[in-house]
C-alpha cells in the first residue's frame, strides 16, 4: 500500500512532468520553426543569388544588388557604395530613401564615418546603434534616422569592388549572426554577378572601339581630309567614353611636329554648340595636356581646365613611331565619374590605332602626289620634245610657202596661221612649266581667273584668256590679288563700259603684267572711281603701278603690273 506522502506527491509529479512535456513540446516547436524559417531564408537566399546574377547590364545588376539584399535582410534601407581611390565612393546606389528626401539631403556619401571605416578594413560590420561605433560622424541634415546597421564587402576575386550596407530591421530588431552569414553570402554572389557584368561591359566596349578604329581607318584610307577625320575621332572619342567634350588639338602651322612649342585646338565635339576659338593655345611641356604631348604618354586626371569649365579628363597623343600628330582631351563634367584604367586604355588604343591610319593616309597621299608629279614630267617632256617641235616645223613650212602664195587674201591667211601656231607654242610652253613646277598654287591661280571670266561670259559678252610665263613663280598673295584685279576690271567692263568681248592677258616675266582689254564705251562712258582706286590700292600694296588707256578699236586697256620677288 501507498503511504499518505506518495499520494500527495503523484499529482505534483504528474504536473511536473506535464510542464516539462510543454517545454519539451514547445523547444521542439520552436526548433521546426527555426528549421523552417532557415529553410526559408536558404531558399530566399538562392532566389537572391538567382536574381543578382541573372543580368549582364552592371548598372543594373548593382540595383538589383540593393534591392534583393533588403528583401532578404528585412531591411528598411540599403545601399551599395562602389570604391574608386583611397575613401572615395565613386558611385552610391542606394534604396529606401525617396528622391524628394535625397534632393534635401544633398550630396551623396563621400567615404566618411562608418562607410569609411568599413572601406579602410573590409569586414562585415554589425551594429545596434550606428551612433556608438567610434568612426561615426552622425548625419546630415533631413536624412532619415537611423540605428541598427550591417555593412559587408563586395570582393571580386582579391579586389574589393565595393561595400553593401543595410540599415534598420523591419521587425524593429537588430541585425542578427544569421543577417551577417546571409548578408555575406549575397555579397559572394554579386562579387560574382559584378564581374560577369563588367566584362561582359568591357567585351561590348571594345568591340565599340574596334568598329570606331575602323571606321576611322576607312575614312582616311578612302582620300578623306585629315581635317574632316579630326571631327569624326573627337566625336567618337565623346561618345564611346561618355564625356561632355572632344576636342582634337594639333601642332600650330608655323611649328614643326618634331618641335612643336603650342598645341591648337582644331576640332571640338560637344553636346552644346562650342566656338573653336574659345579654347587657348596650349603650350608643350607645360602641364597635363602640353606634357603628355612632349612624353607622348596618354594620361587621365581628376580635373582639367577646358574652354572655362573642369571636370576628369583624359589626354591621348595621336602618336606613331615616327612622331605625335597632336592630341585628343575628353573630358566630363565636374562631379562626373572619374575615368578608370580601362577607360585609358581603350581610348589610348583607339588614339594609337588612328594615329597610324592617318601616317598611312599621309603616305598613301605624298605618293599620289609623287605619282601626279612624275606623270607631270612625262606629259611636260612630251610636250617640249614632239609636240612643240612638230608646230615649229609645221610653222616654218607655213612661213618659207608664203612668198611663193600669190593671192594676197590667201598670204593673210597663212601669216595668221603662222601667228596662232606660235600662239599655240606659247601657251604650251606656259603649260610645261606649270607641270614642271608642280605647284598647285599656279594650277589653282589659272583657273581662278577662268572661273571668274566664265561667270561673264553670257549670252552678250564673250570673255577669252590667254596665259605666259611661269605662273609658278607667283606667290600665293599675289595670286590672291590677281585674282581680285581680273574679277573686278571685267566686272566694271561690263557693267559700267556696257563691253560685249573682253580678253585678259596674263604674262609673268620679271613682273606679273594682268591686261584686260574690252570694246565698251571707252572714256565716253562713266568711269568708277572707287572700281579704278581698288585695283590701284592693291598694286601699290605690291609695289607695282595701275595705268589705263583708250584702246584704239573702242573701249578700255588696263594693265596691272606688279615685281615678282
Amino acid at each position: 500500500m501507498a503511504g499518505p506522502d506518495e499520494g500527495h506527491h503523484r499529482p505534483l509529479r504528474e504536473t511536473l512532468s506535464q510542464l516539462r512535456l510543454r517545454e519539451l513540446l514547445n523547444e521542439v516547436q520552436d526548433r521546426v520553426e527555426q528549421i523552417v524559417e532557415g529553410r526559408d531564408r536558404l531558399d530566399g537566399l538562392v532566389d537572391a543569388m538567382l536574381a543578382v546574377t541573372s543580368g549582364l547590364k552592371l548598372d543594373a545588376t548593382l540595383t538589383t544588388i540593393v534591392h534583393t539584399a533588403i528583401e532578404l535582410i528585412d531591411a528598411r534601407y540599403g545601399a551599395l557604395g562602389v570604391r574608386g581611390h583611397g575613401h572615395e565612393l565613386v558611385e552610391f546606389i542606394y534604396e529606401g530613401i525617396d528622391a524628394d528626401a535625397s534632393r534635401h539631403i544633398g550630396k551623396l556619401p563621400q567615404g566618411l564615418g562608418v562607410l569609411g571605416a568599413l572601406i579602410d578594413d573590409p569586414r562585415p560590420i554589425r551594429l545596434d546603434n550606428i551612433c556608438d561605433h567610434p568612426a561615426s560622424v552622425g548625419f546630415p541634415a533631413h536624412h532619415p534616422p537611423m540605428s541598427t546597421f550591417l555593412g559587408v564587402p563586395i570582393r571580386i576575386r582579391d579586389e574589393v569592388f565595393g561595400n553593401l550596407y543595410l540599415t534598420e530591421k523591419n521587425s524593429g530588431q537588430p541585425f542578427s549572426e544569421d543577417d551577417e552569414v546571409l548578408a555575406q553570402a549575397l555579397a559572394a554572389a554579386a562579387g560574382i554577378a559584378i564581374d560577369n557584368a563588367r566584362l561582359y561591359e568591357q567585351s561590348q566596349r571594345r568591340q565599340a572601339w574596334i568598329e570606331a578604329t575602323r571606321d576611322i581607318a576607312t575614312e582616311l584610307l578612302s582620300g578623306t581630309e585629315p581635317a574632316a577625320v579630326f571631327q569624326v575621332i573627337a566625336e567618337q572619342a565623346r561618345r564611346l567614353t561618355e564625356s561632355t567634350i572632344a576636342v582634337v588639338a594639333v601642332p600650330a602651322e608655323e611649328d614643326d611636329e618634331d618641335s612643336a612649342r603650342e598645341l591648337v585646338v582644331v576640332e571640338a565635339a560637344s553636346a552644346e554648340p562650342l566656338e573653336i576659338a574659345a579654347f587657348a593655345p596650349i603650350p608643350v611641356g607645360a602641364g597635363i595636356v602640353g606634357e603628355a604631348y612632349a612624353r607622348r604618354a596618354p594620361v587621365r586626371t581628376g580635373h582639367l581646365d577646358l574652354a572655362g569649365a573642369g571636370g576628369p579628363a583624359m589626354v591621348l597623343p595621336l602618336r606613331t613611331t615616327e612622331t605625335v600628330a597632336g592630341v585628343v582631351i575628353t573630358q566630363r563634367s565636374a562631379g562626373d565619374a572619374p575615368f578608370s584604367e580601362d577607360d585609358l586604355s581603350m581610348a589610348a588604343a583607339f588614339t594609337d590605332q588612328a594615329a597610324l591610319a592617318w601616317q598611312l593616309a599621309t603616305t598613301q597621299r605624298r605618293m599620289h602626289e609623287l605619282d601626279v608629279l612624275t606623270d607631270r614630267d612625262r606629259i611636260a617632256r612630251d610636250l617640249h620634245d614632239h609636240v612643240i617641235q612638230r608646230l615649229f616645223a609645221a610653222g616654218l613650212a607655213l612661213q618659207g610657202a608664203v612668198p611663193r602664195i600669190r593671192p594676197a587674201d590667201a598670204q593673210r591667211r597663212v601669216e595668221q596661221c603662222v601667228d596662232d601656231l606660235q600662239e599655240v607654242i606659247s601657251e604650251i610652253r606656259t603649260a610645261i612649266f606649270d607641270l614642271h613646277s608642280g605647284s598647285a598654287g599656279s594650277t589653282r591661280l589659272r583657273q581662278r581667273i577662268d572661273a571668274a571670266l566664265t561667270q561673264f561670259a553670257t549670252a552678250g559678252v564673250r570673255t577669252s584668256a590667254s596665259y605666259s610665263g611661269p605662273l609658278s613663280v607667283i606667290e600665293p598673295t599675289i595670286a590672291d590679288h590677281a585674282e581680285a584685279v581680273a574679277r573686278e576690271a571685267v566686272s566694271n567692263a561690263v557693267r559700267h563700259g556696257r563691253a560685249t568681248e573682253i580678253s585678259v592677258s596674263v604674262r609673268v616675266d620679271d613682273n606679273l603684267t594682268i591686261e584686260i582689254t574690252d570694246n565698251g564705251t571707252g572714256f565716253n562712258g562713266p568711269i568708277t572711281e572707287s572700281g579704278l582706286a581698288n585695283l590701284r590700292m592693291r598694286a601699290e600694296e605690291c609695289g607695282g603701278t595701275l595705268s589705263f588707256e583708250e584702246s584704239p578699236g573702242g573701249g578700255i586697256v588696263v594693265v596691272w603690273q606688279v615685281p615678282l620677288p
